[in-house]
C-alpha cells in the first residue's frame, strides 16, 4: 500500500509539470553596436521566447553567425541559459568583431558605402536549441537589420 501511494504521488507531480508545447521563439530584437575601439566592435542583440510550460529547460546557441554587410565577421556561442517557467524572457547574444576583419579586402566596398549612409547591415544566421526532460527543438534565427553607426 506504501509503494502505491509513493507511485501516485510520483505520478501526480510528473503530470502537473508536464510539457504541454515548446517555448515560442518570438524574434530577435534590439541590434545594436554596443561599444566600438580601435580592436574591436561589440554587437549585441536579444533572442526573446515566450514559455507558456509548468517548467523551463535549458536552452544553448548553436554557432549563430554574424554577417556585417555580407560577409561572415564572427559567431555567437553562449554559455547555457536556464529557461524560465510561465514566463516570457529574452536571451542576450553578444559578439565581439574585430576591426582588422572589417577593414579587409572582402569588405571594403561595403565598409566604404557604410561610412557614407552611417550604417552596416548586420544579419544573424544559427540556431538556437531547446532541452527539457528528453525532449528538444531548434529554432532557427535569420534576422537582418541596418545598425547605426556612432563614431
Amino acid at each position: 500500500m506504501k509503494n502505491l501511494i509513493i507511485l501516485l504521488t510520483i505520478s501526480v507531480a510528473f503530470i502537473s509539470c508536464t510539457v504541454t508545447e515548446k517555448p515560442q521563439f518570438v524574434g530577435v530584437e534590439n541590434i545594436k553596436v554596443e561599444e566600438s575601439s580601435s580592436k574591436f566592435i561589440t554587437i549585441t542583440a536579444d533572442a526573446l521566447f515566450i514559455n507558456p510550460n509548468n517548467i523551463g529547460g535549458e536552452l544553448q546557441t548553436d554557432e549563430i553567425k554574424v554577417f556585417i554587410n555580407d560577409n561572415e565577421m564572427a559567431t555567437v556561442s553562449a554559455e547555457t541559459f536556464e529557461v524560465p517557467a510561465k514566463k516570457e524572457f529574452s536571451i542576450p547574444l553578444k559578439t565581439n568583431v574585430l576591426t582588422d576583419s572589417i577593414f579587409s579586402n572582402k569588405s571594403i566596398g561595403g565598409l566604404v558605402g557604410s561610412l557614407f549612409s552611417k550604417k552596416v547591415k548586420v544579419q544573424y544566421i544559427g540556431d538556437i536549441n531547446y532541452k527539457v526532460l528528453g525532449f528538444s527543438h531548434a529554432y532557427t534565427v535569420d534576422v537582418t537589420e541596418d545598425v547605426k553607426i556612432k563614431y
